[in-house]
């Protein structure tokens, strides 16, 4: 009697079971590319970027990669997927979409294309609201960035020096490597206006070892001598100056204008590559 009342029970749960399963399946939202052509949802991607909804955009140029995976238009929509990843602040999935096309297409025509954006992704200098107000410079940032972008505008330059991106990724380059100097400099005089004079002497090397042509080279160059003279080292701080004067013979350091290297260098007052 008992079985015959829970297979009564059963019974009637079972049509119920059912109903809910087929309105959950009719709830579910219909894909709105399902119907279009793979054409059809690229120009629907690129509208989308067009509109500044790059999240949107990103999604559609996923949906096109499946659906057309194995052509040239899959290949499009992953270097497309990770312009909008970029433009939507995305950095690490763009770098990780741009790496996996040059993984899976290394013949491609448009590597060059894919290494100039991986190095555009790295080197974009939007500090937020407050920039405008602290006038922060690159130097004073973390620096993995800015030589990622200069691994990859270099690979750039070097495979494919007639490329049409190659001179825009070589004036970057040199933007980068005066930055990077800046930045040694930078730490130098924070070390140096401490009285680590010994750390201060070690990173301001630094940038003369690595950055003989960055103007940032004359700062560092009078750290040494300051730090030298704080410590009571005459021969290396008259040595420093003499490489000073060799390499900059109108440094003002040199003209009795009184300028310390424990004052920062004045940044330009817009970077190069903006127009406003």
């Amino acid at each position: 009697m008992l079985r015959a009342k829970l297979s009564g029970v059963l019974s009637c749960l079972l049509p119920l079971t059912l109903a809910a399963l087929l309105s959950a399946c009719s709830s579910t939202p219909d894909d709105p590319t399902a119907k279009m052509k793979p054409e059809e949802i690229l120009e629907q991607a690129r509208e989308e970027v067009r509109n500044f909804q790059y999240t949107q955009a990103v999604t559609l140029f996923e949906k096109l990669e499946g659906r057309a995976a194995g052509t040239p238009l899959a290949q499009q929509a992953q270097l497309e997927k990770a312009y909008a990843q970029y433009k939507d602040d995305q950095s690490a999935q763009a770098v990780a979409t741009l790496d996996r096309f040059m993984r899976l297409h290394p013949a491609s025509p448009a590597i060059d294309y894919a290494l100039y954006l991986k190095g555009l992704v790295n080197f974009n200098d939007d500090l937020g609201l407050f920039s405008f107000i602290t006038r922060q410079d690159l130097s004073e940032r973390d620096q993995l960035a800015a030589k990622e972008s200069w691994s990859a505008f270099n690979e750039l330059v070097t495979r494919f020096p007639d490329s049409r991106y190659s001179a825009d990724a070589r004036a970057r380059m040199v933007y980068i490597v005066n930055t990077l100097a800046r930045y040694e400099v930078h730490v130098a005089r924070y070390y140096f206006k401490r009285g680590a004079y010994v750390a201060a002497i070690n990173r301001a090397q630094q940038a003369v070892a690595d950055y003989r042509t960055a103007p940032a080279l004359e700062d560092a160059l009078q750290i040494l001598v300051d730090s030298y003279e704080a410590l009571n080292m005459p021969q290396l701080r008259d040595d420093a100056r003499r490489v000073l004067a060799t390499n900059f013979p109108n440094s003002a350091y040199l003209k009795g204008v009184k300028v310390s290297a424990d004052e920062a260098p004045k940044a330009p007052d817009s970077p190069w590559w903006k127009l406003w």
